[in-house]
């Protein structure tokens, strides 16, 4: 079972803050730092500094990490034109020296995309352009250098790009899709994902969810280890009760609620239900929501008594 960090910074934070968590997750042996894209605060925060924007925050951390990988979960196709985002996240792949993944999904956020006027289409429209994001993204990567990738599609419209810069993984870095829809959503997955998350899941819901992308990639020609399956939950762990019932408190939950809906409790506790939840699932990979940033001793603990028991 990997672990890996995952943020929300667009509810207060700096790159300097964010920089901290992620040479902290480095220096504490976790798999990846993760952070959101979005550009509004959500629920009753301040939200402040602002928003950082995610792939100019990767750009610093990539000079300034040397192991972890690093990612969105996830970036919309509503933010940026695929082209720039192919170029965007090329050059950072090259300035990691190969270690990003670009976790891209359609956009859902209504009131962000109102205050920056930011377009957001009906759902259908929106899964269309998605579509045709993953398509031009990946096609731009994977185009051999020398040739040319052009694409004729409703929304965008390429003609001879010449696919550069190419990033250092190759063909391309890892795409990881995820959400619930039951049709179009696995079928997305089944031709573009290296990766499947579900987020905030419940195991049975997890469960349904992956196999419907599994019948989805081997419709499509795929073999059952193409696709690595994944879940991200909120994470408040402490050593007693008192110190579980302060980091919810930090980030506004009730302690009974993330037991229930997240993962909270002692090590013992969580490891457990890592556990079941795997054996549920098939997960391999999960992305622990961190969500106090300045709680770095919260990191230090799941590195020293939860992820030895999950390696």
């Amino acid at each position: 079972m990997e672990l890996r960090i995952f943020t929300e910074p667009q509810q207060g934070a700096s790159y300097d803050d964010l920089l901290r968590i992620a040479k902290k997750t480095e220096d504490a042996g976790f798999d990846a730092f993760f952070r959101s894209d979005h550009y509004l605060k959500m629920g009753p925060v301040s939200g402040l500094p602002g928003p950082t924007d995610a792939w100019v925050t990767l750009a610093g951390l990539a000079r300034e990490t040397s192991r972890i990988r690093l990612g969105t979960l996830v970036t919309a196709a509503t933010f940026r034109h695929p082209s720039v985002l192919a170029i965007s996240v090329a050059q950072v792949d090259q300035m990691s020296g190969g270690r990003i993944e670009l976790g891209l999904g359609s956009g859902w956020y209504a009131d962000e995309h109102t205050a920056y006027g930011l377009p957001l289409p009906e759902i259908r429209e929106r899964f269309d352009l998605y579509s045709e994001q993953l398509a031009v993204v990946t096609g731009l990567w994977e185009t051999p250098e020398g040739e040319t990738f052009s694409f004729d599609g409703k929304h965008y419209q390429l003609a001879d790009a010449p696919g550069l810069p190419k990033p250092v993984q190759r063909p391309r870095p890892p795409v990881i899709i995820g959400g619930g829809g039951k049709k179009r959503t696995p079928e997305l997955a089944a031709r573009y994902a290296d990766e499947f998350n579900l987020p905030f899941a419940d195991a049975d819901t997890a469960a349904a969810q992956f196999a419907r992308v599994a019948d989805a990639a081997g419709a499509a020609g795929r073999g059952p280890g193409e696709i690595v399956y994944s879940a991200a939950q909120v994470v408040a762990i402490g050593r007693d009760e008192a110190e579980i019932a302060r980091r919810a408190a930090a980030i506004g939950r009730e302690v009974d609620e993330l037991r229930q809906n997240g993962l909270a409790g002692t090590p013992a506790e969580v490891v457990d239900k890592i556990g079941r939840y795997r054996e549920a699932t098939g997960i391999t990979r999960l992305y622990l929501q961190v969500l106090d940033l300045s709680d770095l001793d919260h990191l230090d603990l799941i590195a020293a008594e939860v992820q030895p028991q999950l390696a």
